[in-house]
């Protein structure tokens, strides 16, 4: 329930009528005909954040004086930097950071009532959707079996997550589960939950009508602000507050403004569109910023491409990526099947309270930039990083610089023939000669037939991601291009593992209509499943021979898939270079299977005559794909597909649970087991200390990712993690992934900075999670901390620019917390990552005065203590003091990243779970 809280601003409060409904709301202009200033040149995005604040006016958590800086922000050029209270509607969720979470708030049951309080006061009062999409993995693929038989291995793996999940859906109020098997969360919001305007009734009965808001334990939450719903990731610790009833503590944000003029050309996608984007914002810098899209261009852009733009937001550094409320956005609720009279609710809301894009709008913004859509190319992005566009005719050249950089400069991309030595059998390797040196090539051996492999080998091309498959622009694109290259009789190179993994049933619905999937299944692009599979690390193995040539020969394999994240480790253990591009794109180099070669110029193969094919040949016409999106993406298809998205398949309806209000806790469980968090919790918080002779955890460098903090892919048997499984019988073949294993702290502490590409700058030319222990040798990150735990040794962690980039996950903070981590002393952070490790209790720190952990000479070997923290204020400069390895001190000035006044008492609780149980504690 939406409680109305309004006091002074109840003169705002004013009623619209729609056809047959009445319904309040809050008016901006009412707001400013009471005096309470001028907000009509505010950007939508942030009049959506001035709503919630005269809706939740109480004189104390939301003030008079939090809604008039609003009115000042505008005044004052787009910056007004004021704390402030924010409520969304509603939280969602998908499994791999929702089960940690609903394993949170178990714990938090038990706790409360360990505090002599009601298990009952653990409840979301926001509705909660928890869609399972994460858990399924690419174990089978290239066959028509392989969607029946990877659910069916997704059931066998994860039944005890599943229980879990389905036990919260009956103990907890406000919580719903979307079973396996149905889409991506994200997807799932934009196609059927996310409203646009939502209502509900306030303490008197009366129906209310206001912007829908949300918050998800997704980073990539922020793709339906693509129909003008506000939304962002944040961590689960935080989520896990909103659900409770705690205001999400945030400053007003500056808002950029990204002027879209001309239209697309022909050739061109949307995933060509929004690599351009991140390029330029993140060339800009917008971390803690809004972006607001606007501009004519909007006029020619369809909502599945601003979807897509949205998506990406993280990868851009934003909170979010909004597009304001218009025709277009009416069209897409209309496609997809919402209820006509909410459309109209929409339309006539959005004209009423301001939030319509209409010709007249042109609000004020903090900043702007322009692009031309007229002047986007071809490209992807990689290997590494988001960011890092090529234009597409140059990504072979790029590739082979990218190789010479690691290959010592030597230019190793040239091709040669290679003859197999003898009949049968396992030939020997040979060394193939490149142009300056030269390096090993791989041989393989297969049912499929004998090849040889070497660096640039694409061995993943995956069509993935709810960026992308939530477009059936690009999706219908990817199946034109498999179809005329069937016709010409081009197939998959045969080391090429390729995956179709649809982010909802929809998209299977319009290729089938379409004919389309019978193409993509002639080259291997057959169904795999329902969920984010290859995007976030669930690949799947390689042909172990394919995976035996490149650790043997050290090779440079490439996946490409149509996801987007790219971070190293983050695809396949097997997997050095990783690219993003569109799905017709991934289609197209699963045909080539070489990231050497110029896919713009160079022959993709060759037809049933012999002729040389090339990219144009089989590439479709922008009118080719509108006519089919045209004929086959119905409003029928999604009311179809979404009539009965909570039910789930029979293995779903079969899985059994109590009927429980807190969790009987399975003692044998390697999948669920109780965090430490709230046992022997005191009544009363503590106070903040200063830290004191704190040893060195690891030094980092620059955009060392969560996926490096806490990845969620595979993990060997020789790892922490690995090893605790081993001990509890656990099979090396039922590991399953980090990322499926976050109900378990006891995993997930061992998997804390266990990448297997992070590179710790305390240990020379190492790769993976070590640091030197205690007493000076090398170990397991792991080890080292329970090591120093043993002493009651604090520890801190330096790194460089960027801290924390990437996804939202929560375990980057909880098990950076305990592994005994009180300090972490960054150049920045990104915002999602220092707002867990405040949630976690974790001080974050950035240098000042231009002091680096380079320019400082650190080793690892010095002391640390930091001093003023008993009576530290939001944003304070404090004082840390370096003892060097030979007893001097270097006394540097460090900026506290507690944003806030009520992070600080986050810090003091122990955490914001802490603080929420404490008060409701308190209130019983």
């Amino acid at each position: 329930m939406t409680v109305i809280v309004g006091t002074d601003t109840a003169k705002t409060r004013t009623t619209l009528t729609v056809g047959n409904q009445s319904v309040s709301y809050y008016s901006i202009d009412a707001a400013t005909a009471a005096g309470l200033g001028d907000f009509s040149k505010l950007p939508a995005a942030l009049k959506v954040v001035l709503e919630n604040m005269l809706r939740f006016e109480d004189g104390k958590t939301v003030t008079v004086d939090d809604i008039k800086a609003f009115a000042t922000w505008a005044d004052q050029g787009g910056k007004n930097p004021i704390e402030i209270a924010y409520r969304p509607a509603r939280v969602l969720m998908q499994d791999f950071t929702g089960v940690p979470a609903v394993v949170d708030l178990a714990a938090m049951r038990d706790g409360i009532v360990a505090l002599g309080g009601n298990a009952q006061q653990i409840n979301p009062l926001n509705p909660v959707d928890l869609v399972i999409d994460h858990s399924v993995m690419i174990d089978e693929y290239g066959n028509p079996r392989a969607f029946q038989m990877n659910v069916d291995r997704e059931y066998e793996r994860n039944m005890e997550r599943y229980q879990f999940l389905k036990w919260g859906q009956n103990a907890f109020n406000n919580f719903r589960v979307v079973p396996p098997g149905t889409g991506i969360c994200h997807q799932v919001n934009l196609e059927y939950l996310a409203q646009t305007v939502w209502t509900d009734t306030d303490q008197n009965g009366d129906m209310v009508a206001y912007p829908d808001t949300l918050v998800g334990t997704d980073s990539h939450t922020t793709m339906v602000n693509g129909l003008a719903v506000l939304g962002w990731g944040v961590g689960g610790i935080e989520a896990e507050a909103a659900m409770l009833g705690q205001p999400i503590s945030m400053l007003i944000p500056e808002v950029i403004g990204f002027k879209l003029t001309g239209e697309m050309t022909e050739g061109t996608t949307a995933t060509d569109l929004v690599l351009k984007v991140v390029k330029m914002l993140r060339d800009k810098g917008v971390v803690n910023k809004f972006v607001e899209f606007y501009g004519p261009g909007l006029d020619h852009l369809p909502l599945a491409d601003r979807a897509t733009i949205g998506n990406m937001a993280p990868e851009y550094g934003a909170t979010c990526g909004y597009f304001p409320i218009d025709d277009e956005t009416l069209k897409y609720l209309r496609l997809t099947g919402r209820d006509e009279d909410r459309i109209a609710l929409v339309e006539a809301y959005a004209k009423a309270n301001g939030f319509w894009r209409g010709a007249d709008y042109a609000p004020v913004y903090t900043d702007t930039l322009e692009l031309d859509m007229g002047t986007v190319v071809p490209a992807i992005s990689g290997p590494k990083r988001p960011q890092d566009h090529i234009d597409l005719d140059k990504a072979g050249r790029a590739f082979g610089e990218y190789v010479k950089g690691i290959r010592g400069g030597k230019d190793v991309t040239k091709k040669e023939e290679v003859r197999w030595e003898g009949e049968g059998g396992q030939p020997e390797p040979r060394t193939i000669p490149g142009d300056e040196g030269s390096h090993s090539r791989g041989y393989v051996h297969t049912p499929e037939g004998n090849y040889q492999i070497h660096d640039g080998s694409i061995v993943i091309a995956s069509i993935t991601s709810c960026t992308n498959t939530s477009n059936p622009y690009v999706m219908i694109g990817a199946g034109l291009v498999a179809r005329k290259a069937r016709a010409l009789g081009l197939t998959r190179k045969p080391w090429v593992k390729t995956s179709l993994a649809p982010g909802s049933q929809v998209v299977t619905a319009y290729l089938e209509a379409a004919g389309l999937q019978e193409d993509l299944d002639a080259l291997d692009f057959n169904l795999v499943g329902y969920g984010c599979t290859t995007c976030i690390g669930n690949s799947g193995p390689l042909d172990p021979a394919i995976s035996k040539a490149i650790n043997d020969y050290d090779l440079i394999g490439v996946s490409v898939l149509s996801g987007n994240r790219n971070f190293e480790g983050r695809i396949s253990p097997d997997v050095r270079a990783n690219y993003l591009a569109s799905p017709p794109l991934v289609v197209a180099y699963s045909l080539v299977g070489d990231m050497n070669v110029d896919i713009t110029k160079d022959a993709l193969g060759q037809d049933q005559n012999g002729n040389d094919v090339f990219l144009k040949d089989i590439w479709p016409t922008q009118k080719e794909i509108a006519d089919l999106v045209e004929k086959t993406v119905t409003r029928e298809a999604f009311m179809s597909k979404y009539a009965d998205v909570f039910k789930g398949d029979e293995k779903w309806q079969a899985v059994e649970v109590t009927d429980s209000e807190t969790y009987d806790w399975p003692a044998q469980s390697t999948y669920v087991q109780n965090p430490p968090y709230f046992k022997d919790m005191p009544k009363d918080a503590g106070t903040i200390h200063d830290i004191h002779d704190a040893k060195v955890l690891a030094i980092l460098g620059d955009m060392v990712t969560t996926d490096h903090i806490s990845p969620a892919g595979s993990f060997a048997e020789s790892s922490p993690a690995g090893q605790y499984l081993m001990e509890r019988q656990v099979p090396v073949r039922e590991f399953n992934s980090y990322g499926s294993r976050r109900g378990n702290h006891e995993v997930m502490m061992r998997g804390t900075f266990a990448n297997i590409r992070i590179k710790n700058e305390m240990l020379a030319g190492v790769e993976g999670g070590y640091t030197k222990g205690p007493d000076g040798a090398q170990t397991s990150i792991f080890d080292a901390a329970m090591a120093h735990a043993e002493n009651d040794t604090p520890l801190v962690i330096f790194a460089g620019e960027q801290y924390g980039a990437g996804s939202s996950r929560d375990w980057a903070a909880k098990g950076t917390a305990l592994l005994g981590v009180k300090a972490v002393i960054a150049e920045n952070f990104e915002r999602i990552h220092r707002s867990n490790l405040v949630g976690m209790g974790v001080i974050p720190f950035e240098f000042t005065n231009g002091d680096t952990r380079t320019s400082l000479g650190l080793t690892g070997d010095e002391t640390v203590s930091i001093d003023g923290l008993d009576t530290i204020k939001p944003l304070q400069t404090v004082k840390a003091h370096i003892t060097m390895a030979d007893g001097t001190v270097q006394d540097i000035d460090i900026k506290c990243r507690i944003d806030t006044a009520i992070e600080i008492e986050y810090i003091e609780h122990g955490g914001v779970l802490h603080y929420v149980l404490r008060d409701l504690a308190k209130a019983s």
